[in-house]
């Protein structure tokens, strides 16, 4: 399996740590918003990576964290009159529903900043020990040029950083280059050595990563915009404290763009995934990210998630039985799959193999459909119909009812009358039943084993 490493920036060959063992760290939200297609780019991308390295037999040990303290966060908190605890235990409760919307695995350790707080400040004060950071005011920085090797993931070389370095107002920094580790706020801090404060960013990232996973791990992901500062300062202030290599494999997915622009809150051109998942579902989101290498920007468009939706609905209506005993791992398509996605992820790739499938399921190749599924399922697809609560059948049977005058109880009911209908050679009847319910979102299927209904889409 072959990874292209952003520090390097070279494909490599993957290789853990500890023989089966990956250990896999990826950046997770701040909690203050609703969770939009960019994030949804990130998650759905690392989420496939997690599947497939699971499918490929390896032990994999998977933490994304929470941001549940942050400037953001708490201007919110004064905003609404809530304390920052309701402000981000609401947006993380989001959050965690769009990521189940998504089909997105729930990692296997998912830590909050605010609990992890005694591990940052055990790595701070070996920082201050060390002489890499230094306390001021209240406030504790990092010395960005101890370090050596800062600037090797971003590729930007001290002076072209330090042209642009900046000390803002009531800072008290050493060097306009140092970042801090620690902020003074006694209006909602925590105690610490240098008084009430919380944490800077970065080092949530380095504490968290280290008590759930070790000092060095396998592979840390996230989005291209979190190359710098973000984990070019985790870097640096992880390996001055622990003492050794911080990261093997850097990941990152490209952005997803509107008009050649970035998606993002601060920009205000994004789109929730609550108001995607309005208009499309989560297979549709999931091809439409998967289509395009993650490496590559996606551009955004009503037209592209169409056309993902065409391909969704070839692919989760072909036709075929699941053989739970058949091995797939003996079929040219399962190499095929498995080059392609051990090449860096090669998703699109991998999608032309199961369409592949697709076409072979439907010509009544009796193993092509067990395959298709099982590959389909590791890069996250689901195969389930949609179906409706109890309570929204009741309320697509009164919108029927009152359209053309009957009294239907249940969806059986009407087909039976449907049925009936057409036994009768009333067309009307008939016509107005599956108009009245295409109106409601739900078609009807009439074949040999008599007649069923299913969510449009």
């Amino acid at each position: 399996m072959r990874l292209f490493n952003s520090y390097s920036n070279k494909v490599e060959e993957f290789k853990p740590i500890e023989d089966n063992k990956v250990k896999m760290y990826v950046c997770g939200p701040t909690v203050y918003d609703y969770a939009h297609l960019g994030h949804a780019r990130c998650y759905i991308t690392w989420d496939v990576l997690y599947r497939y390295l699971k499918f490929k037999g390896y032990d994999v040990t998977y933490c994304r964290n929470v941001t549940d303290v942050d400037d953001k966060i708490l201007k919110k908190a004064e905003k609404e009159g809530k304390t920052p605890e309701e402000v981000s235990q609401y947006w993380y409760r989001q959050f965690t529903n769009s990521m189940n919307a998504l089909n997105n695995l729930k990692p296997d350790i998912e830590p909050f900043a605010t609990k992890t707080l005694g591990e940052m400040i055990s790595i701070i004060k070996d920082l201050i020990a060390k002489g890499y950071a230094y306390e001021a005011g209240g406030d504790v920085y990092f010395r960005v040029k101890k370090f050596s090797d800062y600037g090797m993931l971003s590729k930007q070389p001290i002076d072209k950083l330090e042209s642009g370095a900046r000390i803002e107002v009531g800072e008290q920094k050493e060097d306009p280059l140092d970042f801090a580790l620690w902020k003074k706020d006694e209006k909602f801090g925590y105690n610490s050595p240098w008084g009430v404060g919380r944490p800077g960013w970065h080092i949530e990232c380095s504490a968290m990563s280290r008590k759930y996973l070790g000092k060095t791990i396998d592979i840390h992901a996230g989005g291209a915009d979190l190359i710098f500062p973000h984990h070019e300062n985790e870097i640096a202030q992880s390996e001055c404290a622990n003492g050794c290599k911080f990261v093997n494999y850097w990941l990152h997915n490209g952005f997803v763009t509107i008009n050649k622009e970035k998606m993002s809150k601060s920009l205000g051109n994004f789109l929730t995934i609550d108001d995607m998942l309005k208009n499309y579902d989560a297979n549709t989101i999931r091809f439409f990210i998967l289509t395009n290498h993650y490496r590559m920007p996606v551009e955004f468009s009503d037209e592209a998630l169409q056309s993902a939706q065409a391909g969704v609905k070839r692919l989760t209506n072909a036709k075929g039985k699941v053989d739970e005993n058949f091995d797939i791992t003996t079929t040219d398509e399962y190499k095929d799959f498995v080059e392609a996605m051990d090449d860096d992820l090669n998703t699109s790739k991998a999608l032309a193999v199961l369409f592949d499938l697709v076409t072979k399921s439907n010509k009544g190749v009796s193993e092509a459909y067990t395959i298709l599924y099982k590959l389909a399922t590791t890069l996250g697809f689901t195969f389930e119909k949609a179906t409706l609560s109890d309570d929204e059948i009741k309320e697509v049977l009164a919108e029927v009812n009152a359209k053309i005058g009957k009294s239907y109880a249940s969806m059986d009911e009407l087909i039976e009358d449907r049925k009936q209908a057409r036994a009768e050679k009333n067309w009307d009847l008939a016509d107005k039943i599956r108009i009245a319910l295409d109106e409601n979102g739900i078609v009807l299927k009439d074949g040999k084993d008599g007649t069923v209904w299913e969510i449009k889409g």
